[in-house]
């Protein structure tokens, strides 16, 4: 849980209403009279808030980044991926402007539409399903990207129609990820035309979120697949704790942090001059990977202390690299333990590290999840990983290879989803989603 003034700048942006805030109730209560919306349709409006009801537990929504990627990485998450159902353009920029509007109001503690959970009436359906009433939003944030899909032909499907004018503004780094050694990817957790991510320290702030904007796009978009996540396995502040993951072990000790300004610029936000003929648009912007990764739990349960040690490279307890004492000290791949290195030329952290990897780094943000259990009674549980950077197929792709070619951790886990998503930059006012990519494509 982070101060008042801690979370009014967790996304990396100015924050100068970030900490004011109107309970759903309150909001309820005034909202004839004490809120400015933008009518259905338009650009999302700007929820205004009484001085004496500031509050913490509130994250800007607009800045010159999207909101949750450097922002502090909260404690749960609701992730969906959709499918866009319709081929009419209008359709699809309506309802991205109208999402648009939906979120920043739940970011600032509203219903979804000024009526709320009140509707139109008792013989109406209400225009929110009501479940967060009350709730603070709990430093909700909620992050749009574009998978390849969306843009027509590539070289995985060329005969894929370009529904939305919009071929000639994909990316070059937007290029679906191939398999890896090792996946078993399920279609049916993988890809997807548009994604939303929602994090919040409250699960039912997450869940009223996705659940609203998916019963908003009825019609002109599908939930292809959606994804829960409890705690945290990466800390994106350094005012963070390193978390652990489900084996037990620190995770994402390395990873970088939003106050490491220059090698943010450097490996995570997209440059004016990456692909500024096709997709000047992602300037600013970056691109995300997620990646569902069931643990076998109850195999690594079986194996002793020093075996799982041995595959990670650090010790379970103060998650130090093996051979050294304590969790943030450089590990020394050249230290031997009398017939080999220290750390094994197999563990984990050996073939993540940068001197892996030719220094390439990647900004990650993943979850625990724990999706009940299979048919022998085994817990279908694992890492729900998400990690943003600059190009994935120059970072995490060379990454994700040295793992999947070696990591003895690999013994323990399997792949069962994947996808990649192009998350434009932050949102001025007035702008809505997706408005840098519309307003510059094929009508």
């Amino acid at each position: 849980m982070t101060s008042p003034e801690e979370s009014t700048s967790r996304n990396g942006q100015s924050a100068s209403e970030g900490g004011r805030r109107l309970s759903r109730r309150a909001l309820l209560g005034v909202a004839g009279g004490g809120l400015a919306v933008a009518a259905a349709g338009t650009a999302a409006a700007t929820v205004l808030a009484r001085p004496e009801e500031t509050s913490a537990r509130v994250v800007d929504f607009r800045g010159a980044r999207q909101a949750g990627i450097v922002t502090a990485t909260q404690d749960r998450l609701h992730f969906a991926a959709f499918d866009v159902i319709t081929s009419d353009r209008s359709e699809l920029v309506r309802l991205l402007q109208e999402w648009t509007t939906a979120a920043e109001r739940m970011t600032r503690g509203a219903e979804t539409c000024p009526d709320g959970a009140v509707g139109l009436g008792a013989y109406h359906s209400p225009t929110d399903t009501g479940e967060a009433l009350g709730l603070s939003p709990a430093n909700l944030t909620l992050t749009v990207g574009f998978g390849p899909s969306l843009f027509g032909p590539d070289e995985s499907d060329p005969n894929r129609p370009d529904r939305f004018g919009l071929a000639r503004r994909r990316p070059t780094a937007l290029a679906p990820l191939a398999a890896f050694a090792g996946d078993d990817l399920e279609p049916a957790r993988s890809g997807g035309d548009i994604c939303i991510q929602a994090c919040s320290d409250d699960p039912q702030v997450a869940v009223h979120a996705i659940r609203n904007l998916a019963r908003m796009g009825f019609g002109v978009v599908s939930v292809r697949w959606s994804q829960l996540g409890f705690g945290r396995t990466s800390s994106t502040t350094t005012g963070q704790e390193t978390a652990r993951n489900m084996f037990g072990f620190k995770d994402g000790t390395a990873n970088l942090k939003a106050e490491d300004h220059a090698d943010i610029d450097r490996w995570v936000w997209v440059g004016t001059h990456d692909n500024p003929l096709q997709a000047g648009w992602m300037a600013g912007g970056t691109y995300l990977i997620a990646r569902r990764i069931r643990m076998h739990i109850e195999r690594w349960d079986r194996t002793t202390l020093s075996e799982q040690e041995l595959v990670i490279g650090r010790s379970k307890g103060e998650g130090a690299p093996l051979g050294k004492t304590a969790e943030f000290d450089e590990p020394d791949f050249a230290v031997s333990n009398g017939s080999g290195p220290m750390i094994a030329r197999t563990a984990h952290v050996r073939l993540a590290h940068p001197d892996n990897l030719g220094g390439v780094r990647i900004l990650r943000r993943g979850y625990n999840f724990t999706d009940g259990s299979d048919g022998f009674g085994h817990l279908d549980a694992g890492l729900f990983f998400i990690a943003f950077c600059r190009d994935p197929h120059r970072q995490f792709v060379p990454m994700q290879r040295a793992l999947a070619a070696d990591d003895a951790m690999g013994e323990y886990l399997t792949h069962t989803g994947s996808a990649l998503f192009a998350c434009p930059s932050g949102l001025s006012d007035g702008q809505w989603w997706g408005q840098q990519l519309f307003d510059g494509s094929a009508t």
